[in-house]
Parts: structure tokens; sequence; C-alpha cells
């Protein structure tokens, strides 16, 4: 592409969005079965600078030319003095264009953990997910551009990334990890066109006042990692490597190649090693330490779970196949535990909570179908059964829910003697992790029932009904997937 063209952006865009439109198709059930008329609605992320402002008015042009509906979504991060001034200039320039403009206001979480850049870049994309569901867009356009991906490689490569981190950005990818919603996509198309190509782009329409960007004062502070390289890095190398830009995002095209072969092998030594939701360590230990690895790095992704260092994995790998086989092995990631139970990998959410500060807690059934215990975190069904307890006389105790303290005892049939509660987690192969987090239903100092084993048959019974079985779901606690890669 020349960066001389001016046109050449405004074709690029439109060559861009036809082979997201074509790919996209077998990937996405928001594309329809024709890209004809996909996407019906396009947003741009539209933050008032040059580069956003190129991308909006190019975008305003293609959409106009095609009946799509065009929206602009500005973020107001509320850090410069200047941001309601920037938020004015956007939603004006959006009414001459015709384009729809809506605008989100962010509050910064985990500055002082994750610093200014990295959490105003989370909180930003949560906000532009949100107005991408508030107005039904399945397309999200973004301005970065061929010297951004030149910098995201150089500060990737400065990290020691391996390939996940030196494949830069992709031109196109479904946005769950960054927008929060697989059905969303997210698209680059000005990713081959250079600094220069939008400047020049630029100096074609602002002078008839067409195309008109702010300036971001902190694009020229020195401490952050992005202003540095560009002001002091970037200069240097384009004086004694001119072009290195293009041949960066060549060098990024490999990387993304290596990573997808990576990905296809760790799916494949998942479809081996995968357990259910767990991985099977006799299968595991069959693989190469780097395959191992590779496959972790895999399972974590599958999650949204941050990617830990390789010091880090390597260490974890060692304990998960040398701890000894009646080790509770238990590997705390910030995300998520990492677990080992008879031979198997499991990844837990963090569940800190204390249980055995919880108090138990009386209640009385009336008839209801289910009761919610916030507490215990889960809710209690009661489902009509041909064998259970009597519905009459469970309705007239008064009972209690409760953790375990220790020396619980259950018969689940009449001609099985007596066991622990602790035995019936062992033969059910119910992990330790859990056994914390399931309670048990007593009236007065008879259990009537433990969640992850049954009912004790002791008021069992059959015949005329009606009969109760008691039933416990625990709520799903969720990884996170605020933390970004």
């Amino acid at each position: 592409m020349s960066n001389s063209s001016t046109t050449s952006i405004c074709a690029y865009l439109e060559a861009t969005l036809a082979e997201i439109a074509q790919a996209a198709q077998a990937h996405s059930a928001v594309v329809p079965a024709t890209t004809q008329e996909w996407p019906a609605r396009l947003a741009v992320a539209y933050s008032g600078g040059l580069d956003s402002s190129v991308l909006l008015h190019a975008a305003a042009h293609y959409a106009s030319t095609r009946g799509i509906k065009l929206f602009a979504f500005h973020i107001h991060h509320g850090i410069s003095p200047n941001a309601d001034q920037w938020q004015i200039h956007c939603a004006e320039t959006c009414a001459k264009l015709n384009v729809q403009f809506d605008t989100r206001g962010i509050e910064l979480h985990n500055r002082d953990k994750s610093g200014v850049e990295e959490a105003a870049r989370i909180s930003r994309y949560a906000a532009l997910g949100d107005l991408c569901r508030q107005h039904q867009v399945p397309l999200l356009l973004t301005a970065h551009h061929l010297d951004d991906q030149a910098e995201t490689v150089l500060l990737q490569l400065l990290r020691g990334s391996g390939a996940a981190g030196l494949s830069g950005m992709d031109r196109w990818n479904t946005a769950s990890t960054l927008l929060g919603d697989a059905e969303l996509l997210m698209a680059r198309p000005l990713l081959k066109v250079s600094r220069a190509a939008l400047e020049e782009y630029v100096e074609k329409y602002v002078s008839t006042q067409q195309l008109t960007y702010i300036e971001d004062e902190s694009n020229h502070d020195p401490r952050y990692a992005r202003n540095a390289l560009r002001q002091q890095v970037m200069p240097v190398l384009a004086q004694y490597f001119p072009g290195f830009q293009e041949r960066f995002s060549r060098s990024s095209g490999h990387m993304q190649t290596t990573q997808r072969l990576l990905v296809d092998l760790a799916a494949q030594d998942m479809a081996t090693c995968a357990d259910g939701a767990c991985l099977d360590l006799e299968h595991v230990r069959k693989l190469s330490g780097e395959r191992i690895d590779n496959l972790l790095r895999y399972w974590f992704g599958l999650h949204h779970l941050r990617m830990p260092s390789s010091a880090w994995l390597s260490e974890m790998r060692q304990q998960l196949l040398e701890a000894k086989a009646d080790a509770q092995l238990c590997v705390t990631h910030p995300d998520c535990h990492i677990r080992r139970h008879r031979n198997r990998v499991f990844l837990t959410p963090r569940d800190d909570i204390d249980r055995s500060e919880i108090e138990p807690q009386a209640f009385r059934w009336n008839g209801e179908a289910e009761l919610h215990f916030p507490e215990f975190g889960g809710v209690l069904h009661f489902d009509q059964a041909e064998q259970g307890i009597a519905a009459d006389w469970l309705r007239a105790q008064p009972l209690q829910i409760q953790y375990r303290s220790g020396g619980e005892r259950l018969k689940l049939a009449f001609n099985r003697p007596t066991k622990s509660i602790k035995y019936h987690y062992q033969a059910f192969d119910v992990p330790p992790w859990e056994r914390e987090r399931l309670p048990l239903v007593s009236s007065g100092k008879q259990i009537l029932f433990a969640a992850g084993i049954g009912m004790d048959c002791v008021q069992l019974a059959s015949g005329p009904g009606p009969h109760i079985s008691l039933r416990w779901q625990a709520n799903e606690i969720a990884f996170k997937q605020d933390i970004l890669s």
C-alpha cells in the first residue's frame, strides 16, 4: 500500500472489512449466511485523536455508501482536565458526519496495582463492550496502525514474551476477553497503515474542516513506556533501519503462524489428556516438559486466566508431577487455584471464605420449591419424589442448615451401616476443597441431608405421598476475567 495515497486508506478499510465478514462467517454466529448485508451496524472506538479521527472519517464514507448505521463510542476516562472538552468535540464531529454518538464515563480500578495505562485499558474495553451490546453492534473498529503494531512487538520483546506476545495484534478477532462477549468482533482495519499515511490523510481534509482532531497531552509523557519508545527509540530505529515497522509487522505475522501451530498442538494434547473438566496426569506425564507447559497455557487461556511466567509454570509443573500421591496439592495463581486430586489436575476459583465463622441457620419449610441461602452459597431444592421425606412431617420440623463441624454420620440405605460424612465424601470421590462448601441439613440432632452425598434413610418413606427429596445447587463461582494478557 502506498503511504502517499489518501484514497488507499478507504480502499484498505473496505478490503479489510470484506475479508473479516467472509472469515468471520465460519466462526461467529453473529454473521449471517450471506455477508452482503453484514454488518448492518458498525462502531468506531473514537477518542478524538488523530488515529481514531481518520478511521471515523473513512468509516463514515464507507457506511454512508452502503446503508450501514455507524456509531462512534467515546470513553471519558476523567484523567485529563481537558476530558470534558474532548467529549464535546467528539459529539460535535459526529453530528457533522451524521454518525450516532454515545459516550460512557469510567472509573479506573486497581490503578495502584496495574498502573494507570493498564487500568484505563481494562475499563475502556469493558465500557466499549457494554456500548456494543446496548446498541446491538456486532463489530467494533479500533484505529491501531502499523506503528502501534511495531511498538507492541518491541514492548513484548523487551518483556521477554514468547510467540503469543510477539504475535502482536490481530487484524480481527472475537472479543470475549477484551469486550466481555464472545459474540462481538473487534477489528483493526488500519493495522497495515503507517502513522505517516494517517497524517497525510489528515492534511487533505483538515484545511476544509472536514476532519479535526484533539491532542492528548499524555501522549507526550515519557513516563509511559509506549511514549518513551515512540519519542526516543523509534526515531533512532527509523534513522538506521528505515521501514523497520513493516519488518516488525512481518515478524509478528510469522509469530502468529507459530502461535496457531502451538494452539493446534495444545488442542490435540487437550483431547488426549482431558478428563472432563480436569487433566489426567497419567496422560500428561507422557508429554515433554515443553508440551506440558504449552498445554497448561492453552488451558489457562480457555478460562481467560492471565498467563504465568515461564519460571512459575515450570515450578508448578514440577510440583504437579513430583508431589507425593496423597499430597493435597494446591498451587495459588492470581486468578485461581490449581489443585491435584487422585492423579487429576483441577482449576478451581479462588475462594478465601472462612466457613468456620459461618453460624448454622435455622429455617422452616413451608412448601416452597426452593430456598436460597446466600451465606452458604447456593439453593436448597425441595423436589417431589416417590421416595423421600414425608412432606407433612418435614413442614412441621424446625430445620437447620450448617457446615460440617466434624463427626457427623449418615446412613444412606437400610441395608448399609451408618458411616461418617468423611467416609461418604471419599467413597463419592468428592475433592477435599469441594467438601468445605457443601452444607448439611438437619432436624435437631438428626442429619437429614448432606450435599454431595444424599439423604439419610431414617426419615425416608414411600407409599402415599407427597414425599420430598432434598437437592443442593451451589452457586457458580466464576473465574476472574478482568485481568487481561
